[in-house]
Order: structure tokens, then sequence, then C-alpha cells
């Protein structure tokens, strides 16, 4: 695909973020099962329910735009997704390992916010005022779940691993 128009980048970040997440389909079930902690599983879990529906309303703004969703491949997150996986496969004391899967789902959902924060001004720019909502509305829940996250890791998990 050749960018020559404000509106070809932003459909191509829109097909990078709708491979990003439907990478992260695929990955969040893997980062659950190797937590130990109860919070950071459900945590995951929780996630991944919400990761689902923001392929959903990906793949509407898609509809809407009257493009495809596929032809990229978001190498970004598959990078992301390895070292996770590298990570999942350490010999670690679990709680350890629960701070590093913590510092891998952070360094995701910033990944995410970024590009969901720019496809928003893309959006505004271009006057999509209903595709913006939808970005919006997951952009909000990206901020969200890594507040949680620090939450979870400053008051359970790390303090648990400190203690290794």
């Amino acid at each position: 695909m050749k960018l020559e128009s404000l509106q070809d980048l932003f459909v191509h970040e829109l097909q990078d973020l709708h491979n990003a997440e439907t990478q992260l389909v695929k990955a969040i079930p893997q980062m659950a099962r190797a937590a130990s902690s109860p919070e950071l599983k459900s945590s995951f879990e929780k996630h991944l329910e919400e990761t689902r529906r923001q392929v959903e309303r990906l793949e509407q703004v898609f509809r809407e735009l009257g493009e495809s969703p596929k032809g990229k491949v978001c190498m970004g997150m598959k990078g992301l997704i390895e070292e996770g996986s590298e990570l999942i496969h350490e010999n670690a004391d679990p709680a350890v390992k629960d701070a590093g899967l913590i510092v891998a789902a952070q360094k995701v959902e910033h990944y995410e916010i970024a590009g969901y924060g720019s496809c928003c001004v893309f959006a505004e720019t271009l006057g999509y005022d209903r595709i913006k909502k939808l970005l919006k509305e997951t952009l909000s829940e990206e901020e969200a779940t890594d507040k949680k996250l620090s939450q979870l890791a400053e008051t359970v998990i790390n303090v648990d691993a400190a203690t290794r």
C-alpha cells in the first residue's frame, strides 16, 4: 500500500492495530497461564475479553470506512509478544515472574496507547467523529488497564517479588 494521504496512513495504522489486537487474543491466555498470582491471572483473563471486544470495535471501524482490516503484520507487537514469551519460559521465582509479566503487559499497553492516540487524532483531522468515538473508547480501556496493572504491581506483585 502506497501512503499518499493522511487517509492512507490512517487505514495503515488501523490495520496495524487490528493485527496487534489479533495477536494479543492469542498471547494473553499464555500470560494468564504463566501468572501465579490469582489477581494477575484474573486481570489477564478480564483483559482478554476486553481485547476481543476491541477487535470487534476495530472491525466496525473498517466497515464504516469500507476498508479491509487485513494486510499488515504488526511487527512491534510481534516483538513485544516474543519478549513476553521469553519471560514465560524463564526459570524464575513465581512472584518475580509475575512482576516481569506486568512489565511485559505494560509495554504492550503503552504501544497500544500510542497507536490509538495517534489514530484518534487522525480520525478527528479527517472528520470521522463516530470512528474517533469508537477509537477513544478503546484508548480509554487501554489507559485503564495500564493503571490497573500499575496498582497491582505496586500493592501486591512487586511487594511479593521483593521478599524473595
